[in-house]
């Protein structure tokens, strides 16, 4: 899979622009601030009708516009499809394949599968337990419609049952006839969801070795593991009787909104006992994974994006990536770097297309050198 072209109006810092890219390595190159993290984030959008950045869509135009537009045209193993992403100010957003509305995104989501990697992904080791459900979760969405489905109505009925649990705190009184229902959902969904993850974590979890054993020249043992109470025999009857708690935090405290995925280092939390260089190790390891298991689910390579990562890593870490790159373990690059001499180097070693593209203040130019 590779994308051909993009075509943005009023879109982040872009008031026009239109791109032809390579099918291989495309580069974006220019001062911090210019909108190349924009660019790339245009291309996301094409692939989960959401920004990687900004979840807010209204957001995202061009400051004192009212609308943006991204359109572009990916080849899907030899099947042409061209995308229209659409949003106006106090309308709802519209996504259109070869012109035809799509009147759920999630129909969307899993067509063309995107890994980026970022500068503040290491917020998946660092941050807290809400930052790596929904790293998993997004993978899962895009592989699963049904886990993504039973993930939405869960959602929703844990928004009913929270907002429920504050009328009973406010009438100090629990009902409950009132609160059973969701109950029985949200124990239910969160026994499938729960088994899902479950499932997930023990294909992903020797992807993950795999890749970080190659960047770290098996310096570590590392593992993954998946904590949840909601697999528990007893996880029905402990979350009826854990209302007490709910009503006096006025929230639900059980179910699959508590889990949360442990990364580990020679038996040890990466998170507390990691170093640095091997806390990044470990977070392209995770994106490398995520593009191995989209490969090996979807039979389609995934678009790569990834943001400023010449000035996160190493030397070593650099070298062992981009032999990846030279041996062809990926599909379509997309690369910004704000030193467009640093990547030419590093690209001309490799056996690849490569285009470069110089952006200034949302201007494109492909007068690089």
């Amino acid at each position: 899979m590779y994308l051909k072209n993009i075509r943005l109006q009023q879109f982040k810092n872009y008031q026009k622009a239109q791109v032809q890219f390579s099918k291989e390595i495309n580069c974006f190159v220019g001062v911090n601030g210019s909108g190349k993290t924009n660019l790339l984030d245009a291309i996301h959008y094409l692939c989960l009708t959401k920004s990687a950045i900004n979840g807010v869509d209204l957001l995202n135009i061009l400051h004192n516009k009212d609308f943006f537009t991204v359109f572009g045209d990916f080849d899907l193993e030899g099947k042409e499809i061209e995308v229209r992403c659409i949003f106006e100010a106090g309308k709802k957003k519209q996504v259109l394949q070869n012109g035809k509305a799509i009147e759920k995104m999630s129909e969307h989501v899993g067509l063309l599968p995107v890994v980026i990697i970022a500068p503040d992904d290491t917020l998946l080791i660092k941050g807290g337990s809400e930052e790596r459900r929904r790293f998993f979760d997004n993978m899962l969405c895009q592989m699963d419609k049904q886990y993504m489905d039973r993930l939405v109505r869960y959602q929703h009925f844990l928004k009913q049952r929270n907002a429920l649990i504050k009328q009973f705190a406010d009438k100090g009184k629990w009902d409950k006839a009132f609160v059973e229902p969701y109950d029985k959902e949200i124990i239910e969904l969160s026994k499938l969801i729960a088994t899902s993850r479950k499932s997930f974590t023990e294909e992903y979890g020797p992807l993950l070795k795999e890749f970080y054993d190659i960047i770290s020249d098996n310096q570590e043992n590392i593992d993954i593991q998946y904590d949840s109470h909601c697999l528990s025999e007893d996880f029905a009857s402990e979350f009826k009787n854990n209302w007490q708690r709910d009503f006096m935090l006025k929230r639900t405290n059980m179910g699959i909104h508590k889990d949360d995925f442990q990364f580990g280092i020679s038996d040890y939390p990466i998170k507390k006992f990691g170093s640095q260089g091997q806390q990044k190790s470990y977070v392209i390891a995770l994106k490398l994974a995520q593009f191995q298991i989209f490969l090996t689910h979807k039979k389609t390579k995934p678009i790569l994006l990834l943001d400023d990562i010449f000035d996160k890593l190493d030397d070593i870490r650099i070298a062992k990536l981009m032999n990846l790159v030279a041996d062809h373990r990926f599909g379509q690059l997309f690369i910004t770097d704000a030193r467009p001499e640093r990547s030419k180097a590093i690209l001309a070693a490799i056996e690849a297309e490569s285009k470069f593209f110089l952006i200034e203040n949302g201007l494109i130019s492909t007068d690089v050198f």
